[in-house]
């Protein structure tokens, strides 16, 4: 392994086994009893898509971020701005696409079919922040190949925001709980379980609401932005009422939701 996947892999574990932790000590809803068997299946997606990714693309949007540095090519290396500079906006313009990846997901049909697997699960722990079909880390990927080859970012910056996205979606999907003074400072500057769990709901409106993973800014300025779901936090029901029976949380059936036509259970 190289050192970038090192230093994602290491953050990855350390900050799935904190949240783990603290969602068994302070949980927000009611535990699930079979908080294991969801895990199999939400990882096992996280594997999948790895792997297919490692074959898939033969550059990281770290490396190419470098190489295209390295050859003077990009937006950044023309506007001479201080690393420092450099760095901060990169996080930013990276966090926005992210934004509008998410809400192009949910407006085209055929990317929300994708990405209705990550909606699917009826539960909302730290492991669905990493439950995304493999499909949609795919096409995620190219797009951050696409945004390192045309801003020639600093690689050091790509990375930083790889490990800031991936901490900030475990976290805001945790089923940990924050008191709502801390919460109401936290989302100032982060999204927090409470915001973001607004858009797992099953309303179609509110998951519609609350599209950021990291910063909660670009849900204010586009007007995205719900501070409290309707029914309030415990009675909010989760996921996506076509996929809540038990069959659907096998990792085939999971692989197989962008293709799977609704079949209730009386119709097997």
């Amino acid at each position: 392994m190289d050192g970038e996947s090192v230093i994602r892999l290491g953050a990855f574990v350390l900050t799935g086994a904190l949240l783990g932790a603290l969602e068994a000590i302070w949980p927000r809803r009611r535990p699930e009893p079979d908080r294991t068997g969801r895990w199999v299946g939400n990882l096992g997606v996280v594997a999948v898509s790895s792997v297919l990714v490692r074959l898939l693309f033969p550059v990281a949007p770290m490396a190419l971020a470098a190489t295209m540095r390295e050859a003077g090519l990009g937006l950044f290396p023309a506007l001479g701005l201080i690393p420092a500079a450099e760095i901060a906006v990169t996080i930013l313009i990276l966090d926005l696409a992210m934004y509008a990846q998410h809400r192009a997901f949910h407006a085209w049909r055929p990317l929300w079919r994708v990405h209705r697997m990550h909606h699917a699960d009826t539960f909302f722990d730290f492991s669905t922040g990493v439950r995304f079909h493999p499909v949609e880390i795919i096409a995620s990927m190219a797009f951050k190949l696409a945004l390192a080859a045309l801003l020639a970012p600093p690689p050091a910056a790509v990375l930083a925001f790889e490990v800031i996205l991936n901490g900030a979606a475990m976290f805001n999907h945790a089923n940990l709980f924050l008191p709502l003074p801390a919460d109401t400072v936290v989302r100032r500057f982060l999204v927090t379980p409470d915001m973001h769990r607004i858009h797992h709901s099953t309303d179609g409106r509110e998951m519609n609401r609350n599209f950021g993973f990291c910063f909660p800014w670009w849900d204010r300025l586009f007007a995205t932005y719900q501070d409290q779901p309707a029914g309030g936090h415990e009675a909010m029901h989760l996921g996506l009422n076509i996929f809540r029976e038990p069959k659907y949380r096998s990792l085939r059936r999971m692989l197989a939701m962008p293709f799977t036509k609704y079949m209730p259970e009386s119709g097997r």
